[in-house]
């Protein structure tokens, strides 16, 4: 059988175990942190609480408390494609894609940390180039999910609509219904009529 490790001799670190996953662990906490707290309330010091790891962990893996943030709603926007793209698997009909959008408008408390780490990065982007890129990113992959099932048109305004209905919810004290929910998304694609693709099928069979 193998031999003990003898201990360490006098006057030398141990070598500290790895840990692979640490920097996906402060990342997800950096998140946490910059949704109860906000961008501006950010530090090195609460990340570090958070995520239970030495202040130096964040120093070592992080260039600056910027390049954190970035890195941090970077992966933040690519769970939120890949989400937002999975909402509409199986979406066969006109009626089913509007009630799709109504059930994402209406989401409540159930999406609210997402949604509010998605305005905050707006708002950090107004004064980041590198976040303003990654909104421009996420917004054309939202768009590009959106086109899907309508004309590019369409897509474009019904994102910026969502978007806009999103913040309300976020922010009002008597959430709207969600037949004036339904009713706004239903005006923003006009009749079907007046589109090239007569119903989400069709699109997605005409789509390269």
């Amino acid at each position: 059988m193998p031999l003990a490790e003898p201990p360490p001799r006098s006057g030398r670190r141990r070598t500290r175990r790895s840990d692979p996953g640490r920097k996906t662990h402060i990342l997800d906490a950096t998140l946490d942190v910059i949704a109860e707290h906000g961008v501006a309330g950010t530090t090195h010091r609460h990340i570090a609480a958070r995520a239970d790891v030495p202040l130096g962990s964040i120093t070592y893996h992080f260039a600056s408390l910027t390049d954190l943030q970035a890195q941090a709603f970077a992966r933040y926007v690519e769970g939120r494609c890949a989400a937002f793209g999975a909402l509409f698997e199986g979406v066969d009909t006109h009626e089913h894609f509007v009630e799709v959008l109504v059930d994402l408008v209406q989401g409540g408390p159930a999406r609210h940390r997402s949604a509010v780490l998605g305005f905050e990065l707006h708002l950090a982007a107004l004064r980041n180039p590198e976040l303003r890129a990654l909104t421009q990113r996420w917004t054309a992959d939202s768009r590009g999910v959106l086109a899907r099932f309508t004309d590019p048109d369409s897509a474009a305004r019904l994102d910026a609509l969502l978007e806009g209905m999103i913040m309300h919810a976020l922010l009002t004290t008597a959430p709207e219904s969600r037949e004036r929910t339904r009713d706004a998304i239903a005006r923003t694609l006009g009749p079907i009529g007046d589109r090239n693709e007569a119903d989400p099928a069709q699109a997605r069979t005409a789509a390269p």
